[in-house]
């Protein structure tokens, strides 16, 4: 032959086998889109040319190994031989775009599988496909650091949950995946994430760092420490020293606890927060329980509030259930505290399936009495049997004196009964605890009026007007207490007198009540007829004293920042007047 064998033939050349027979021979030839395969079979072996070894050929086969062992010839009409590469078959109608174009080799174009005679071939004339490609887990991987980097943190958890699917042993997948977590605020199944990669590969440094970074926003300080010293040199010795300082400053918070000193608590836990441990609803506990040993429910209930949300069940399996446990329960008491008896009986009710022990039951029975003191108390209260109401009030101030809710209510029931001064005894404790207490403020003050301490009264409306400035009940009660506390100053005058009457005028309606509804249709009229006149309200409460009101309604007609009349009620004097001064 012409050209030098290779693959398969040239091992034959070296190692000729006596008796040897061919193999069948597959021949192709393009001749207008139709191909014929001939099978030459021989009864006898034919002799070989001297020194040429035998020829090996293939048959049909969709089995790679056999293209992979055989080296393939095609046979043109002129005789010559075209030997293809190994493994490889070739149609001759593509032999001479082969070599002119070197980017198509091994390539097949057209529809082969159309052809009866060609889909014997199998996989030989398809080439390699690009599944392995699209498939590889480190492609997933990479997408899903482009996704992360755009901040679309559910897409790039998806993409590492499918190159994790595909190679469940490799540890950037889980650390990357724990990444895309900490972007969506999931912190803690972050930590689990992180937990698989250093499992997987423990010299993996990022892995380490990340988790020790996580340790340390959910108050695990001592695992801090320990992550970041086996992150080499991804671990800074400031970020070392801030969780040294964490873990010594909940030991602090532990041991004041234990020893009752509140305040050194509540110091150390806002110390162990500004150390980045904002993210650990045990910290906050801790500092809510020093709040409420301090009678600062407010306070109090404003840090659970601030608490980060998390899983109840995810959270007992990182930190463990009797932490999880003291966690719900610091929670149930805050909540008991300011009157979230439902929440708080949840709270006790899930404490309690996660750590049975006696301090835990005992803690779940006064959350629970306290709830059944309340209820039974309103429902006697709504019944107008206020005093059986005011001893079921006091049968859970018996357990927590400083309940808020429960002595508001028990004030409710001496204000029915007469017992003003008893009433703000109640409504005095509750704002203590509760400064912000609106409703202990209101009852406070309406006590105050009952026994006519007008300026304790006219303090505790005008502090409940700059929180409800729009409260028209706060906004009348306020008004009427200071003219009573003017009466009493300067005795009886006509002014005081014509005030006296006064009432809010906030609307059409407010003022239908005091006026007819002609009046208020005249108004209307006076307006519409004279649109270059500006007709303003003047709030009469506020002004009533400075500028002399003693008649409503009262119409004063101003010319160029002047007053140059006023006017009572008189309609067709007040239109003519307006015209005058208009023309």
């Amino acid at each position: 032959m012409a050209e030098t064998d290779i693959g398969c033939g040239f091992i034959g050349a070296l190692f000729q086998r006596k008796g040897f027979k061919p193999r069948n021979v597959v021949l192709f030839q393009d001749s207008s889109h139709k191909h014929k395969i001939n099978s030459l079979k021989s009864s006898k072996p034919q002799p070989s040319p001297p020194k040429t070894p035998p020829q090996k050929t293939i048959t049909p086969s969709s089995h790679h190994g056999a293209a992979r062992k055989s080296t393939s010839q095609l046979v043109v009409p002129n005789g010559a031989h075209h030997r293809t590469s190994t493994g490889n078959v070739m149609l001759l109608g593509h032999l001479e775009k082969q070599k002119s174009k070197s980017d198509q080799k091994g390539v097949v174009k057209g529809n082969v599988a159309k052809n009866p005679s060609h889909q014997l071939l199998g996989n030989i004339l398809h080439g390699r496909t690009n599944h392995n490609r699209t498939s590889h887990p480190d492609v997933f991987k990479s997408l899903g650091n482009e996704k992360y980097k755009q901040g679309k943190y559910e897409e790039a958890l998806a993409l590492y949950d499918r190159a994790i699917s595909i190679d469940p042993k490799e540890a950037c997948y889980y650390s990357n995946k724990g990444a895309a977590l900490i972007g969506l605020g999931r912190l803690v199944e972050a930590v689990f994430q992180c937990r698989e990669a250093v499992r997987i590969d423990f010299s993996y440094h990022n892995a380490h760092c990340r988790l020790a970074k996580l340790y340390l926003r959910l108050g695990v300080a001592e695992k801090a420490v320990y992550h970041y010293k086996c992150s080499g040199r991804k671990a800074s010795t400031e970020d070392i020293a801030k969780a040294i300082n964490l873990k010594n400053c909940l030991e602090k918070c532990s041991e004041a606890k234990d020893n009752g000193e509140w305040r050194k608590m509540l110091d150390e836990t806002r110390i162990a927060l500004s150390l980045g441990a904002e993210s650990a609803p045990q910290i906050h506990a801790m500092k809510a329980e020093a709040l409420m040993k301090l009678h600062r429910h407010q306070e109090a209930y404003t840090v659970i509030q601030n608490t980060p949300t998390f899983n109840i069940e995810l959270y007992a399996e990182f930190l463990g259930s009797s932490a999880t446990a003291v966690i719900l329960q610091v929670r149930a008491l805050v909540y008991t505290a300011n009157g979230r008896f439902e929440d708080a009986t949840r709270d006790v009710g899930q404490a309690l399936r996660l750590d049975s022990s006696d301090s835990m039951k005992l803690s779940a029975e006064r959350v629970k009495y306290m709830a059944s003191a309340r209820q039974n108390g309103n429902r006697l209260f709504q019944g107008s049997r206020f005093s059986e109401a005011l001893i079921a009030y006091n049968t859970g101030l018996e357990i927590d004196p400083y309940n808020s809710v429960l002595l508001c209510n028990r004030a409710a029931c001496r204000f029915k009964l007469g017992q003003y001064e008893k009433a703000i005894e109640d409504c005095t404790s509750a704002l203590l605890v509760r400064p912000s207490y609106g409703k202990a403020r209101l009852r406070r003050a309406n006590c105050y009026a009952q026994l006519e301490k007008w300026e304790a009264a006219i303090e505790d409306y005008e502090a409940l007007m700059r929180e409800i400035p729009g409260d028209e009940e706060v906004r009348g009660a306020l008004l009427e207490a200071k003219i009573h506390l003017n009466k009493m100053r300067n005795g009886p005058n006509i002014e005081t007198d014509t005030i006296s009457n006064l009432s809010s005028v906030s609307s059409d309606k407010d003022l239908a009540k005091m006026c007819s509804k002609k009046m208020v249709q005249l108004l209307e009229d006076v307006c519409l007829k004279f649109p270059s006149v500006n007709f303003l309200k003047v709030d009469i409460e506020e002004k009533s004293k400075s500028e002399c009101v003693k008649v409503i309604p009262t119409f004063r007609i101003y010319r160029n920042g002047s007053q140059v009349k006023e006017i009572g009620d008189n309609f067709e004097r007040l239109e003519s007047c307006i015209k005058s001064y208009c023309t």
